[in-house]
């Protein structure tokens, strides 16, 4: 096996288990779930998503009965409970609320929410909840198509993987710079819709708040409220699907002109 091919294996060996794999045998879970419809959802998509949801954050808000004993939560119950769900692949960004109404001791985490290239997890409702007192949208208004067609474009993307190693076509090369800038594609995106909720507030918010530029990276402060919004484990395997993206295109445009030669 060339270099090129094992580079490339581990960057859609990553993409397929931490995004691809949860992103499509979840999918519509959350919708199915919201629209009594749970008898829809497929049984490996249970599996799949309590699998995935392990050591992932549970907000206090979670009933307990809803939990495993090592406090994972299950689908089935969380469905039956009426808990709020969130979706399986890894989350790419994290961002957190503190507020004297959130005590440490309730909430030590503040109110964090999850941003997944499928959706969100985390506490989305009670971040919903504060969005309204301000006079912003809920979240579910950001990127709602993009999200839809995230799992069709992972898909796709890994079949342009399966595509680049197997066969010699040149042009593969600059579809795969696609990868390589994954996680500035994301970035991008990310700012553009904390963009545009700063810029579309509404003047139903208990605080009225002149148009502002939520923090995209480290602290900051919105009315009451301290922000902290960071990078968490999903845009750190981005990088990693990036650089062994990059290492596999250089790897390959040796191998090719060497091959000419």
């Amino acid at each position: 096996m060339k270099k090129y091919q094992i580079y490339a294996l581990i960057a859609l060996a990553i993409l397929l288990y931490w995004f691809v794999i949860p992103a499509v045998l979840t999918h519509d879970v959350n919708y199915l779930a919201k629209q009594g419809k749970a008898d829809k959802i497929p049984p490996i998509a249970y599996k799949v998503w309590d699998y995935y949801m392990k050591g992932r954050y549970v907000s206090p808000n979670t009933p307990p009965e809803a939990l495993d004993k090592n406090k994972n939560p299950i689908l089935k119950k969380m469905i039956e409970y009426n808990a709020e769900i969130g979706v399986a692949s890894a989350p790419i960004w994290y961002v957190s609320l503190e507020a004297p109404n959130y005590p440490k001791d309730a909430f030590p985490e503040g109110i964090p929410v999850y941003y997944h290239f499928d959706g969100f997890s985390g506490d989305v409702h009670e971040m919903n909840t504060i969005n309204h007192f301000i006079g912003m949208d809920p979240m579910e208004r950001g990127a709602p198509y993009l999200r839809m067609i995230a799992p069709y474009v992972l898909v796709l993307l890994a079949f342009v993987y399966v595509l680049f190693i197997l066969y010699d076509w040149k042009w593969l090369n600059y579809i795969m710079w696609i990868a390589v800038a994954l996680p500035l594609i994301f970035l991008g995106f990310y700012a553009y819709w904390l963009y545009w909720f700063g810029h579309h507030m509404h003047d139903w918010g208990a605080f009225k708040i002149k148009p502002f530029m939520p923090t995209v990276f480290g602290d900051g402060k919105v009315a009451q409220f301290t922000t902290h919004s960071y990078p968490t484990i999903g845009f750190w395997l981005l990088l990693a699907i990036s650089a062994f993206t990059l290492l596999a295109i250089i790897s390959k445009n040796k191998y090719l002109k060497q091959k000419e030669a």
